[in-house]
């Protein structure tokens, strides 16, 4: 039975011809046939050519996102597996410092709206479309073939199912409940992942590489880790000889978590501040009393979801730097990072640059820093680029 089909209006074509894989509710002329969310259509141009193989979601402005681009391919669940296999074989290749890695990245790795990341013998899946949503089980059956885990749990709850029309749900999808705690090793050291309550799916994975970075900075020096999460920056910069480092997170059970990780890679507890509190207002504490700090790290949470919100998210990382670049002694770095889809590189260079003029201070960028290799970003979709960074040095 052929696929239903969406035809695309005059003109329409041009975002799947450079095959960017979104197809967007306004550049859809009809429907033919009743495809149901999750559905597999064929996009058509108005000239009736064929362009893509997608899955179809009713609920979404993202009406659907493309499968395949070959009218040859059935998406099945060997399709599925195909696929599968081959973004894990290419993480198998990195050789990272790490036994927590992201293992499939949606649209980069060609499975829109599906999240895979591994943590030692431990599988987290997040499905965040309708398609995903519709092979969920064939993805779960295949990566219990190709990775052999002893448990998949599923953290499909991210903020984006809302705009799917899909409700969130997070369990165990294969194996049992872990009963001992997850651990993953970085360059060295330990972490322990929260894979059922934590943030994202458990640990920032696309921030290694950064905090690796940020161990290197961190000899002899007093650092300041904002929305410090479970203390990965800290870690590393504890480990890397900072002489002190203060954790600030409005998340208590996080700070808690941060502290046992120091505690299990036989870091000094004393060395440790933890500051159970909103970073925009310690942060202004901290000024207000003179507080120094040779480095200082920010990486907030998502401001801006989409671009509709990028002005008032860039108030937001406007205000943050400009405390933190206020608090940097002479000399002094800073790591700072967003997460949010709805600012660019470009944008989030202009932000910071903005907040180191009103602070009055001079200072220049002395790296560009993005998420990890294991975080691919698929040439015909940018978008897959959502961490930008800075390494800014202070005159």
């Amino acid at each position: 039975m052929p696929n239903p089909k969406l035809i695309l209006a005059p003109g329409r074509e041009r975002s799947l011809e450079r095959r960017h894989p979104w197809v967007f509710a306004s550049a859809i002329a009809r429907t033919d046939g009743s495809p149901k969310p999750g559905d597999t259509v064929d996009v058509y141009s108005a000239h009736g050519k064929f362009l893509a193989r997608a899955a179809y979601s009713h609920p979404s402005q993202i009406r659907a996102r493309v499968w395949s681009w070959s009218q040859d391919e059935e998406i099945d669940s060997a399709f599925i597996a195909r696929r599968l296999a081959a973004a894990i074989d290419s993480r198998r290749k990195l050789n990272l410092p790490s036994d927590g890695m992201r293992l499939v990245h949606a649209e980069s790795d060609g499975l829109p709206g599906i999240v895979v990341d591994q943590y030692g013998s431990a599988i987290v899946l997040q499905c965040l479309s309708w398609g995903a949503e519709r092979w969920r089980e064939a993805v779960a059956d295949a990566l219990m073939e190709l990775c052999q885990p002893a448990v998949i749990i599923e953290r499909s709850d991210a903020d984006v199912r809302e705009l799917e029309g899909l409700p969130p749900r997070v369990g165990v999808l294969r194996g049992a409940q872990p009963t001992q705690p997850v651990l993953v090793n970085e360059a060295g050291l330990q972490f322990e992942v929260d894979l059922s309550g934590g943030h994202k799916t458990g640990f920032y994975l696309d921030q290694r590489a950064n905090r690796i970075l940020a161990g290197s900075l961190a000899a002899g020096r007093e650092v300041l880790d904002c929305f410090s999460y479970t203390g990965g920056f800290a870690t590393h910069m504890l480990q890397g000889g900072a002489t002190r480092v203060t954790l600030v997170d409005d998340s208590a059970a996080a700070l808690q978590l941060a502290a046992r990780n120091l505690e299990r890679n036989g870091l000094a507890a004393d060395k440790a501040e933890f500051i159970d509190g909103d970073a925009f207002q310690v942060l202004r504490r901290f000024r207000d009393s003179g507080r120094q700090f040779d480095v200082v790290v920010l990486d907030p949470p998502k401001f801006a979801p989409t671009r509709a919100t990028a002005e008032r998210a860039a108030r937001g990382y406007k205000d943050i730097n400009l405390l933190a670049l206020k608090l940097l002694r002479p000399g002094g770095h800073l790591l700072t990072f967003s997460c949010s889809g709805g600012v660019d590189a470009a944008l989030f260079q202009k932000i910071v640059a903005g907040a180191a003029l009103d602070a009055g201070i001079d200072a220049r960028i002395i790296g560009r820093l993005s998420q990890g290799a294991d975080h691919p970003v698929a040439l015909n979709f940018p978008e897959g680029e959502y961490l930008k960074g800075l390494l800014i040095e202070v005159s």
